[in-house]
């Protein structure tokens, strides 16, 4: 039996033009002037900077162009007329804004130095090697990863370098040639463990009663240190509360990741540049784009000229027309590219204005407790637009505050009820969780049950479970390991 069936399928497709505006959108300050650059360099056509002022500009509106091109659509007579016009227009039509220049320095900010793999191949040259023992130790320093450790074993090292290198050797004649290794600043560098990295540093201090003890400590209790088990530790190593204080206090002196402590590390430093500005200015708010997102695009007289040119010569040869349908093409980029640019610009300051409004008492304050509970959707409501769009901005871009420069989604979160049965931002509830561990006993810490219960006698009334998941969303340890002594 046949059996006739129709679907009806609603699909919504988003156009190029579309989906790299939402790319646009997401690109925070410096990548954008990184994308204005590479347009720039592939369409001749756009041109940046302030153009001088003219008192006939030519017309490049096409309100009726179509976004293809198929060269067997192409109309034997192109319609110049539709990129020209004798229209006295204004030149700042043609460009993305007339936004005066602002101070801001353009100029990238990078750390500046060398590698951090470099930095250790260069010391090498103190040390005296035999050619073979001098490549395992440039392979040793090429082992060592950000944080300044070898995490692997000598097995796995001997076999890599027979295999990748082609020098055989033993383990005994890699573990001596480490030991040269871990004698590079900083520090600590080549350790194979926290362990390990801790008892090199403290090798190096002047040797004193707390630095031997904090030695011993190290080598003969290492777990029951790291547990903070502090009675097995007095009763173990015998000694006072005060000698195991001190020694503790060398220990926590020391840097557990001697190569986050290089500058000029493997991986490029970039700073920061915030996409917005928040000022408060006679009680009020006042927001500001960087104004480096705000650059000033315009369409190159040259290849209007060249239209202007085609459309005033008699004879239009083929060569003429393929050359003006390629004129038309980049016109039509480079057009759309400052449209994009415009749009962009509207879209991050609505954006921005409208979570600047909803958390004025936070921007007025800086009390992250007052800060209202806030989803995206709240904004894409207030705005009229996708909660993906709002996603960019927020997920992507930076404002400077009174308070320090901030990601804009870190005022976003869920809300709660608290026992008044008003909404209160999950937000507000981490401030006080985090203040109420900044303020406990520290010889006696506040276990997660007793944080609960002391949520709940402030007026959030919140679960043992919940206060776990804030307090490690917080990367606060377990009350063992908050313990002093």
């Amino acid at each position: 039996m046949l059996k006739q069936q129709l679907n009806f399928k609603l699909s919504q497709k988003l156009s190029p033009q579309q989906i790299q505006l939402m790319k646009l959108i997401q690109l925070p300050t410096q990548a954008f002037e990184q994308r204005i650059k590479e347009e720039l360099e592939e369409n001749p056509a756009l041109e940046d900077g302030k153009e001088e002022r003219i008192d006939e500009y030519d017309d490049l509106g096409n309100e009726n162009s179509e976004d293809d091109y198929d060269n067997e659509t192409i109309e034997t007579e192109i319609d110049v007329d539709e990129y020209l016009s004798d229209d006295e227009i204004p030149n700042y039509r043609l460009q993305a804004n007339n936004y005066s220049p602002d101070d801001d320095d353009k100029q990238v900010p990078y750390a500046a130095g060398t590698s951090f793999t470099q930095h250790l191949k260069t010391q090498l040259s103190t040390f005296r090697f035999g050619d073979t023992e001098h490549e395992i130790a440039e392979f040793l320093v090429g082992s060592v990863d950000e944080s300044g450790y070898i995490r692997r074993s000598v097995q796995d090292i001997v076999d890599d370098l027979a295999f990748t290198q082609n020098i055989y050797t033993d383990e005994e004649t890699v573990e001596k040639v480490l030991k040269k290794v871990q004698k590079l600043d900083p520090a600590g560098v080549g350790a194979r463990s926290l362990e390990e990295c801790l008892l090199i540093q403290l090798h190096r201090k002047e040797s004193t009663k707390q630095v031997e003890l904090a030695i011993d400590i190290m080598e003969r209790s290492f777990d029951h240190f790291s547990k903070k088990h502090y009675t097995k530790l007095l009763s173990r190593h015998d000694i006072s509360e005060d000698e195991l204080r001190d020694a503790i206090e060398v220990i926590e002196h020391l840097n557990p990741k001697p190569g986050g402590a290089y500058s000029g590390n493997t991986r490029m430093v970039e700073h920061v540049i915030p996409d917005f500005t928040i000022k408060i200015e006679d009680g009020e708010l006042q927001l500001t784009l960087n104004g480096r997102n705000a650059p000033e695009m315009h369409i190159s007289r040259d290849y209007n000229n060249m239209l202007k040119g085609y459309k005033e010569s008699k004879e239009k040869t083929k060569a003429q027309k393929d050359a003006v349908m390629f004129i038309k093409q980049k016109l039509d980029a480079a057009k759309w590219f400052i449209e994009a640019i415009k749009q962009r610009q509207q879209t991050l300051m609505v954006t921005m204005s409208s979570i600047m409004n909803y958390q004025k008492e936070y921007f007025l304050t800086g009390d992250e407790r007052n800060l209202r509970p806030m989803i995206l959707k709240d904004i894409a409501d207030e705005i009229e637009m996708d909660v993906s769009t709002v996603s960019r901005v927020a997920n992507s871009k930076y404002v400077d505050t009174p308070y320090g420069t901030k990601l804009i989604k870190e005022f976003f979160s869920e809300s709660m009820t608290n026992d008044q049965g008003e909404e209160v931002s999950t937000r507000e509830i981490k401030k006080i969780l985090e203040m109420s561990i900044d303020e406990e006993n520290k010889r006696k810490p506040l276990t997660d049950e007793k944080l609960a219960k002391v949520l709940k006698d402030k007026g959030y009334p919140i679960a043992r479970r919940t206060v776990a998941k804030y307090r490690e969303q917080l990367d606060i340890p377990v009350a063992r390991l908050r313990k002093e002594i």
